[in-house]
């Protein structure tokens, strides 16, 4: 009896003890008026101690330090919490590939600006009057090529550019070779239908016509590529939360307030819970954003390697030259060819001196700049390191979406094992973590989440990579799709350059689509007198003996 008696004082002491502890809790709301009052609200709406929690509808009902007005005010305040690490992660993300694209974008233009200089000063030096007489037409060359590289093929046509350009450029050199002859409009378009078979510069146009379409589709596609990153990211994270993510978010950050736990961190497989209901919309976008990427990457290999934008751009002016000489060179052939097919042409009757102005004719073969001497960076730095960064970045970016719940739920955010909040209490989370994406979302205990309803604007997001996509497999092959929408299969080898490996070469790439070169629109070179004697005494003091054989019946 006497033991039963002491068993009984044991338990009723127990019983007293915890009641004890947990009451002072609940009768001191201090910490939780302290913890309200930083988050910037007027701490006279919290308790000074415990109340009646029956008129919560989140948080564990019963004794608690919370109203049902201070609830209200939590949940706006999870709502923030919960979307401000989103947000920083995604603003760094906007922030470096704006960075990225700025730089890019800026190497280009000022690579074609400086090709476009270093052209000019090279050729001035070299061909003189001969060139300053005929500077526009390389202007507008150099216009054309960044009116292509800012608007596509929607602005400039690229074949049908080069090919009104050598057009050009042939009949403005036809003319000069052949000062001794006068040439109607009808003539010279005559000249341009043969021009083809003719190839007075030789095997230039179609080598830079190749190596300048793939390198410039190359350099805009990815330029655009990197353009859309910054855009995608900023709608994507701006997509409201849901109702029943607010709702599991207050629940998770903030109810340990009411049981007086303010430093109560939640259990980092509930957040993972709570996360990946709030962001499966955001995990949807993944797939598609890690297809971008790996296009991205691809493209890159293709901008180090056959088509190097620097590469081309830098050396034009010797191509062009090269182009020149050919033309030179071969102009008696050339001449004859012409005259063959088209007829003899009549004698230019203002023909009446052949002095000699050797100091305006060309000196012969171009020499460039030595290799030391050239330019070779543009913007401050080279394309080789900015492909180097940038692959990095790109590499960093793939699985963003999906792991955004596993970095908002890091170790400074949760606690783990027993001592973390599970929702209800200080105790161990006993739920399985569900996957990503919204499928998965129908057996998450924590997040409500209509999986029938995705959300439109992260859809449409979807929609966009999956054309940039395209267009940027198209782009590796060297094919600009630029005003068309293609699907998956896209960029097959068959259709574009022929080339499918970093390995190929800038000299053995044809593409499908012939070169077609349009009418030249007929230009009369000028006609001032001291322009004629010059032109005159150029073609002279070059081609002497060829014109003597070729005006022999003239005279």
């Amino acid at each position: 009896m006497k033991a039963l008696l002491l068993l009984c004082v044991v338990c009723t002491l127990a019983v007293l003890s915890a009641s004890g502890s947990a009451e002072p809790k609940l009768n001191n709301c201090n910490e939780v008026r302290a913890a309200f009052s930083s988050k910037g609200f007027n701490v006279n709406d919290v308790p000074n101690k415990g109340t009646n929690g029956a008129s919560l509808k989140v948080c564990p009902q019963g004794f608690s330090c919370c109203t049902a007005e201070m609830e209200e005010k939590l949940s706006q305040q999870s709502q923030t919490e919960i979307k401000a690490p989103v947000s920083k992660l995604s603003a760094g993300l906007q922030s470096t590939f704006t960075q990225r694209h700025d730089h890019f974008d800026k190497f280009f233009r000022e690579l074609l600006k400086n090709s476009e200089s270093s052209l000019h000063s090279m050729f001035v030096r070299t061909y003189g009057v001969m060139y300053i007489d005929n500077a526009q037409l390389f202007k507008d060359f150099f216009a054309s090529l960044t009116q292509y590289y800012l608007s596509g093929s929607s602005a400039v046509n690229m074949d049908s550019m080069l090919s009104d350009f050598w057009a050009d450029l042939l009949e403005r050199m036809f003319r000069l070779v052949n000062v001794q002859y006068e040439f109607s409009d009808a003539y010279m378009e005559c000249v341009s239908r043969h021009t083809e078979q003719l190839q007075p510069f030789g095997d230039v146009p179609r080598k830079l016509r190749i190596q300048l379409t793939r390198a410039f589709v190359a350099a805009r596609t990815f330029v655009r590529g990197l353009a859309l990153i910054p855009d995608v990211v900023n709608k994507v994270s701006t997509v409201s939360a849901s109702p029943s993510c607010v709702r599991a978010a207050m629940k998770m950050l903030y109810c340990p307030y009411c049981s007086g736990q303010v430093a109560l961190k939640p259990c980092q497989n509930y957040c993972l819970n709570v996360m990946r209901g709030c962001l499966a919309n955001q995990a949807d976008l993944d797939s598609e954003w890690n297809n971008f990427l790996d296009a991205m990457l691809a493209l890159v290999e293709r901008l180090e390697g056959p088509f190097n934008f620097e590469s081309v751009m830098d050396p034009i002016d010797v191509k062009i030259s090269e182009a020149i000489m050919n033309m030179q060179e071969n102009s008696l052939q050339v001449s004859q060819k012409v005259f063959q097919g088209c007829g003899m042409p009549k004698p230019n009757s203002a023909i009446r001196s052949k002095r000699s102005t050797r100091e305006n004719s060309f000196t012969g073969r171009f020499r460039p700049y030595s290799p030391e001497a050239r330019p070779t960076t543009a913007a401050g730095t080279s394309l080789d390191r900015l492909t180097a960064e940038v692959k990095k970045k790109l590499k960093h970016a793939k699985r963003f979406w999906s792991t955004l719940p596993d970095t908002v739920c890091g170790v400074e955010r949760t606690a783990p094992g027993d001592e973390c909040w599970n929702g209800t209490a200080k105790s161990r989370y006993q739920s399985d973590v569900i996957g990503n994406g919204l499928a998965n979302q129908v057996y998450n205990p924590d997040v409500q989440v209509d999986i029938t309803k995705p959300d439109i604007v992260i859809r449409r997001q979807i929609a966009v990579l999956k054309e940039m996509t395209s267009r940027l497999r198209a782009a590796h092959f060297g094919n600009d799709i630029s005003d068309d929408i293609v699907d998956e299969g896209s960029g097959d080898a068959e259709s574009g350059s022929g080339c499918d490996s970093p390995s190929c070469t800038t000299d053995d790439i044809y593409f499908s689509t012939p070169l077609t070169p349009g009418k030249p629109k007929t230009k009369e070179v000028g006609t001032s007198s001291a322009g004629a004697s010059a032109r005159v005494s150029v073609a002279l003091a070059l081609f002497g003996p060829a014109l003597a054989l070729l005006a022999a019946p003239w005279r």
